[in-house]
């Protein structure tokens, strides 16, 4: 009787490189559930695209360690592949807002146990352009703080690496004019920030996306915000979106499945928490339970 076969895509500078401490570990429990594991090291960013893209066995598993990012290019590999497969997740990165959503463990030990007893759920996806995102694409204040934050500092500071970075962008606020189309709705205004979201945190904030978020609804969380007049209605606004009121005339909360947006100049934007380019105009729409994620048994 053939043994199951694992292909394992790991990123060794994700967070605190902690891998290196727990892979035989790891190695060992997928093992002993009866596959035959191939280890695959990424080396510079894109690898896991391509190392997923163009795999050339007929794996039955296939499993990643690293940081949102990586999950994020082997999701995009396995969509390019168009063989898809059930993808099992050891997060190791500084936040890793995707696997919090889906209640992964941070014990990396856990996470490979949760992987060969869990069970795979059918999860939502997005398109930004020709990209893929897994769980949020965003602009303006802020969203430069991920990928322009160096890795060095992720490893010490964690998520104050983040707020940090953060605080500090304040002093150079920026406002884009835009408009949003969605629903036979249309936004128009100078707006300061935005993302188009599909979990439960983000930048190691939970609950910050809004109310009632499901990970497989067809439906995109969206947040957008106006630019503030006043150091006091920035303050409002702060505390707004950190206690998730709605009921502040500078923020608009929706969920769809489809969203156009233009604006007057090139803007910024980070996906997964990488920098997704600059673009005047962006059309983002959601998969609904385009890729199978294992997640642990209930």
């Amino acid at each position: 009787m053939s043994r199951k076969k694992l292909l394992f895509v790991l990123n060794p500078k994700a967070g605190k490189a902690q891998i290196k401490n727990h892979l035989l570990e790891i190695i060992d429990a997928f093992v002993k559930a009866g596959y035959e594991v191939t280890v695959c090291i990424t080396q510079e960013k894109g690898d896991a695209v391509r190392l997923v893209e163009k795999r050339e066995e007929d794996y039955d598993l296939l499993v990643c360690s690293g940081g949102d990012g990586t999950l994020d290019e082997v999701v995009t590999g396995m969509v390019k592949s168009r063989k898809s497969l059930p993808i099992g997740y050891i997060p190791a990165g500084s936040t890793n807002d995707f696997a919090s959503s889906l209640k992964i463990p941070k014990n990396m030990k856990k996470a490979a146990a949760a992987i060969v007893e869990g069970y795979p759920f059918a999860c939502d996806i997005a398109s930004f352009n020709r990209d893929i995102f897994i769980y949020v694409a965003a602009f303006g204040m802020f969203t430069d703080v991920s990928y322009g934050t160096g890795q060095e500092m992720k490893n010490m500071l964690g998520h104050m690496a983040y707020i940090l970075e953060g605080v500090k962008s304040l002093t150079a606020v920026k406002a884009y004019s835009m408009r949003f189309t969605y629903d036979n709705t249309v936004l128009e205004g100078s707006f300061l920030f935005g993302m188009i979201t599909n979990s439960v945190s983000v930048g190691g904030f939970r609950r910050i996306t809004g109310k009632n978020v499901e990970l497989n609804d067809g439906e995109l969380e969206v947040t957008l915000v106006r630019l503030p007049t006043s150091l006091t209605e920035l303050n409002q606004l702060i505390a707004a979106l950190m206690e998730k009121n709605p009921e502040n005339s500078l923020i608009y909360w929706f969920k769809t499945s489809r969203l156009h947006i233009e604006s007057e100049e090139e803007i910024a934007w980070t996906l997964d928490g990488e920098y997704g380019g600059s673009h005047r105009e962006v059309l983002i729409e959601d998969y609904k339970e385009a890729i199978q994620i294992i997640v642990p048994p209930k």
